[in-house]
This record gives C-alpha cells, structure tokens and sequence, in this order.
C-alpha cells in the first residue's frame, strides 16, 4: 500500500531553518512525482514545490529560500527550508503522483506535519 509519512517541522524563529522528510513506501520513487504543499489557518492548500525524474519547480514565494531533494534509495523526499519567515507557518504535506513531471493535482497524500515560525 502507497504511503507517505512526514516529519521535521516544529517550532523555529525567523531566519530558522527546517528540514521536512517525506518518507515513502508502497511504490517505485523513481517513477513517480513528489509535491511539497502547504496550508495556513484560513487559507487554502497551496503548492510550495515539486520534484520528478525530470525538474524541480518552486513556488515563487519560495524559490530562492527553499531546496528539494530526493533519495531513490532511502525512498525519501526532502524540503530544506532556510531563512523562514512567518508567512511560511502551515502545516506542510507532500503528495505523490506516478508521472515523470512536476504536477500540482496529485493523487496520494500525506498527513502532514506542523511548521510554526516565531520568535
């Protein structure tokens, strides 16, 4: 069975830095696109960014601050995120579809994992 599991966020001052996981089983990595989304109280999902066997895109709120990695071998997805601001406090998810290209509608989903930044 598809899973993704997340963990890494907490509780982190501004200018902080993060490292969310996404550890996944059940299927193939390689063959399939990794998403980084992101919901704040009140707001809608937002995609932050992806990662396929052929690119990797960023929302432009966070280009620049934020890399996305992936580990063929230990199945997991990572989201570095550095000089966080508060605007980036959400709960952050990834997601999975089997395509070999960056897509913001996927299929599977994680549940989540907090990310509060605050001084």
């Amino acid at each position: 069975q598809l899973q993704l599991v997340e963990s890494g966020g907490g509780l982190v001052q501004p200018g902080g830095s993060l490292r969310l996981s996404c550890a996944t089983s059940g299927f193939t990595l390689y063959y399939y696109a990794i998403g980084w989304f992101r919901q704040a109280p009140g707001k809608e999902r937002a995609w932050v960014s992806c990662i396929s066997s052929s690119s990797t895109n960023y929302a432009d709120s966070v280009k620049g601050r934020f890399t996305i990695s992936r580990d063929n071998v230990k199945n997991t997805v990572y989201l570095q995120m550095n000089n966080l601001k508060p605007e980036d406090t959400a709960v952050y998810y990834c997601a999975a579809e089997r395509t070999r290209f960056c897509v913001k509608s996927m299929a599977y989903w994680g549940q989540g994992t907090q990310v509060t930044v605050s001084s």
